[in-house]
């Protein structure tokens, strides 16, 4: 505001009608311009280069993403067939185990013929064992117990062990498929393949 007058308007002299001086505005750089702040970066430097930095990882990342889409998973697994020798291989009221720790697979021979039951518990899964002086097959797991047929009689286990299909090749050796199985309670057992006659 203006000093008050003896007449009640502001001053109209000189010295209230001057321009003031004008504000002097630093440079954005010093004398030598931007050379002279050496490797130092500017705010804008910083965030420029921060988002160059983001694009290019969200690039990368989606051209591995396209890339990796161009190999697409899968689940190499054996097959499910394979060849258990000859049938004189076998002797009669044996319960052969030569095919349980790879195939899971045990092969029993019979005065008829042959089965291949599957080494799967029906409770849970886990691999019953060949008990030959009990004559039985006992999983270590819960305590089912299997005839040497396959039939469950004791312990948890809901249902007998899978038969699988067993058929000889053309070369005259046993061929069994583990990807056929016959299961006793749906009368599967008197189909063929799930027993070889010899």
């Amino acid at each position: 505001m203006f000093p008050p007058s003896s007449a009640g308007h502001p001053p109209t002299g000189d010295r209230w009608l001057r321009p003031r001086p004008s504000r002097k505005i630093r440079p954005r750089w010093p004398p030598g311009g931007r050379a002279a702040l050496g490797g130092l970066w500017s705010r804008r430097d910083v965030f420029g280069r921060f988002g160059w930095s983001i694009f290019g990882a969200f690039s990368l990342v989606s051209l591995l993403a396209a890339l990796r889409s161009a190999f697409p998973r899968v689940l190499f697994q054996p097959p499910s067939t394979f060849k258990a020798g000859s049938p004189s291989d076998y002797t009669i009221g044996e319960v052969s185990e030569k095919f349980k720790k790879d195939q899971r697979v045990w092969i029993i021979r019979t005065e008829e013929g042959l089965y291949a039951l599957f080494a799967k518990c029906t409770h849970l899964g886990c691999t019953p064992r060949w008990l030959t002086a009990e004559n039985k097959f006992k999983c270590p797991c819960h305590g089912s117990g299997f005839y040497k047929t396959g039939i469950n009689f004791e312990g948890p286990a809901p249902r007998p062990l899978e038969r699988l299909r067993i058929t000889k090749a053309e070369d005259g050796q046993l061929l069994i498929d583990k990807g056929v199985k016959y299961l006793y309670e749906k009368g599967d057992w008197n189909k063929p393949g799930a027993f070889l006659k010899v």
